[in-house]
């Protein structure tokens, strides 16, 4: 039985070939620095939506697709997630905005936790919940103003809000500690707890394998809640969705690149040759 509704179905898959014909656009653009991508392609990450997307290119062509179409494919993963989410939530946003003010010791709070994780010496083990906790519990006389901008927000009917920050599932320290800083805001600007405001740091695929056991990147694992602060691959997309929303949304991108194949191959072999 299929989790998504036929007409979210085929509206992923409309937005996704809209996605190609601008792939296949750019190409037409072309020439392309083949040394470059070739180099690329040896450093990618696995990405089950890159194979799912090419599984039909062939030997050489899928080695030179691959470098050109990884970055921009990961572009597609905030729409789809919305698209699905729709399904499921009442409001369902990107680039959502929240503007408010925050108790100054809350937000000094936040600081002093980021500041604690970047340390080198007597590092704390990520403890996500422990820190919300410790967010909350702060408290001044003074305030101070904050933005932040989720890549997708959700609010059920009961008024609960998810905030998520859709990033690489290979991040580095800088991104690491960006993201826990406005997750953490998340839940000081709402003044709230789980599971009155839920944010995460969501990863749309699993580079390193299928099991979150897999999951080796050691960058996210020094600084990053693993356990509470990421959903990652599967987790992530069937929270949006619901089970078995991860191998549907692989299926589409699936269709859609067995229904272009072609069309992507002549163009982006085409621009290649004039090189």
């Amino acid at each position: 039985m299929s989790v998504l509704d036929p007409s979210l179905s085929r509206y992923i898959k409309e937005y996704l070939r809209g996605f190609l014909q601008g792939i296949l656009d750019q190409a037409c653009l072309g020439p392309y620095p083949l040394t470059s991508l070739e180099t690329e392609t040896r450093t990618l990450p696995l990405s089950p939506f890159l194979e799912a997307f090419l599984w039909v290119i062939p030997g050489e062509a899928l080695h030179r697709l691959k470098s050109f179409l990884a970055k921009p494919l990961e572009s597609t993963f905030a729409e789809v997630a919305r698209i699905i989410a729709r399904q499921r939530f009442p409001v369902a946003e990107r680039g959502y905005q929240t503007v408010g003010e925050i108790d100054f010791a809350a937000d000094a709070k936040i600081e002093e936790i980021i500041n604690r994780l970047q340390r080198t010496d007597q590092r704390p083990r990520p403890d996500f919940l422990a820190w919300i906790d410790e967010v909350l519990r702060a408290e001044s006389e003074a305030i101070v103003r904050r933005r932040i901008v989720a890549d997708l927000y959700l609010q059920d009917a009961e008024g609960n809000e998810y905030f998520f920050e859709l990033k690489s599932p290979r991040p580095n320290k800088g991104q690491c500690l960006e993201v826990t800083q406005r997750l953490l805001r998340a839940h000081a600007l709402r003044r709230a707890p789980r599971p009155r405001v839920q944010a995460y740091y969501g990863m749309a695929y699993n580079p390193y394998g299928a099991s979150p056991e897999d999951y080796a990147h050691s960058i996210a694992r020094t600084y990053l809640d693993m356990e509470h602060e990421v959903l990652l691959g599967q987790a992530f997309w069937d929270f949006i969705g619901g089970p078995g929303t991860y191998e549907e949304v692989l299926s589409l991108y699936h269709e859609v690149g067995r229904e272009n194949a072609k069309a992507l191959l002549d163009a982006l072999l085409f621009a290649w040759e004039e090189t």
